[in-house]
């Protein structure tokens, strides 16, 4: 066999304007740009990407002229780039398809599940095979196995074969706690000696039907408490007899972010205000991204909306942004009272609920807007616990319009 080198990202959200910021999403244009300029450096065989490429299904024009600069260059040094689609880059639906489609037409990607087989070969080297997304764990068990029956994987023993695919696969020490693991082990075919996957934003890397399971993570911060991630992406080699010797390359572009995490448990609103403001002043760094995270019990009589979050907002002079997560509690009700609202009619239980949503998002949004969110919300309650994708996503759409 012929020795190789390959590039292993994922998660890039290009195009993810975060906290409706579009310097956040220029951020994520220059980690894009960043990986492109290592890859070039490294002159890999071949680049994967495994999935959420786009932050969405339809980018914007302006994201999407930077990423097809990006991968011109990388198709002028001649460094294919195979790639899967992620949860949110994949098709809405059959008519609309994904915006890799065009890419793949234009030859800037190599769109594995569009091509005969969802395949690619370099002869003498090695096979990769990859798998679209299917957004839930219901969707993936039911239509993985007919997608991979319609294109059977044939890895080659006599070649390195690479399983490429965007799902948190159930692997306990895996699966972080605000990802739902779509694929069980059993459902991931055997006989890969590289799993290259997507979708869990922090690195990992660990043994997995007799190969080698890997997520590079995000590229970007994306969600605040990934801050303490590294951020970058995987160059993996392989000799002739295909032994892998993987190197974590880390981007140097991501913004920082400070999370200031603090237990308020008995503190009053007007002193959560005036420590939370300290701990940003403390905190003031040029550029950077300050996330206060609030947490506690308040004192009885006191209510959430009395912390002034604007105050806390604008407390930093150098930084590009405040952006603090509330998730104080009020006191805690009796246990009498726990018991009549879970006791009563489900009706009653959504009163509850929309008055307690309508609190929260009434913070940041106007009355108008807090009562439409929090209306989505109770309306989800129901049709997530029964699983109904249907329902939930018509809840979503309507909020959308």
């Amino acid at each position: 066999m012929e020795p190789f080198s390959f590039v292993h990202a994922a998660d890039l959200h290009l195009g993810y304007s975060q906290y409706g910021l579009e310097v956040r999403r220029e951020d994520l244009d220059k980690a894009f740009q960043e990986l492109v300029d290592k890859t070039l450096e490294l002159k890999p065989t071949f680049m994967i990407i495994a999935g959420d490429l786009f932050h969405t299904a339809r980018p914007s024009n302006v994201t999407l002229e930077n990423a097809v600069k990006n991968f011109s260059r990388l198709r002028q040094a001649e460094i294919p780039v195979l790639v899967v689609d992620g949860s949110h880059d994949s098709a809405p639906n059959v008519v609309t398809g994904t915006i890799l489609n065009p890419l793949d037409s234009a030859g800037l990607v190599y769109y594995l599940p569009r091509h005969e087989g969802a395949c690619w070969r370099k002869p003498g080297c090695c096979y990769v095979y990859g798998v679209p997304n299917f957004r839930t764990r219901r969707k993936t068990e039911e239509m993985l196995p007919v997608f991979m029956e319609q294109n059977k994987p044939t890895p080659d023993p006599t070649l390195f074969n690479i399983f490429a695919f965007h799902m948190a696969v159930e692997v306990p020490e895996l699966t972080p706690p605000y990802i739902e693991a779509e694929a069980p082990p059993e459902l991931i075919p055997e006989g890969f000696n590289y799993y290259a996957a997507g979708h869990v934003h922090k690195p990992f890397k660990g043994s997995f039907k007799n190969g080698l399971l890997v997520y590079p993570g995000s590229t970007e911060t994306i969600n605040y408490d990934e801050a303490k991630d590294e951020k970058g992406f995987y160059y993996v080699e392989v000799d002739a007899a295909g032994k892998v010797s993987s190197q974590f390359i880390r981007l140097e572009s991501p913004r920082k972010f400070v999370v200031l995490e603090q237990d308020f448990t008995g503190v009053t609103a007007s002193k959560i205000t005036e420590f939370a403001v300290q701990l940003v002043k403390g905190a003031d760094e040029d550029g950077a991204i300050l996330v206060p995270v609030l947490r506690g019990v308040l004192p009885a009589e006191v209510s959430r909306a009395e912390v002034d979050v604007a105050q806390i907002r604008s407390a930093a002079e150098k930084a590009l942004l405040v952006h603090p997560v509330v998730l104080l509690r009020e006191s805690e009700v009796a246990e009498a009272v726990v018991r009549s609202i879970f006791e009563s009619e489900f009706k009653d239980l959504k009163t509850k609920s929309f008055e307690y949503f309508l609190q929260i998002f009434s913070e940041r949004y106007s009355r108008e807007e807090a009562e439409k969110i929090a209306d989505a919300a109770v309306n989800l309650i129901e049709p997530l616990t029964k699983k109904d994708d249907e329902k939930v996503k018509q809840v979503l759409e309507e909020l959308l319009q």
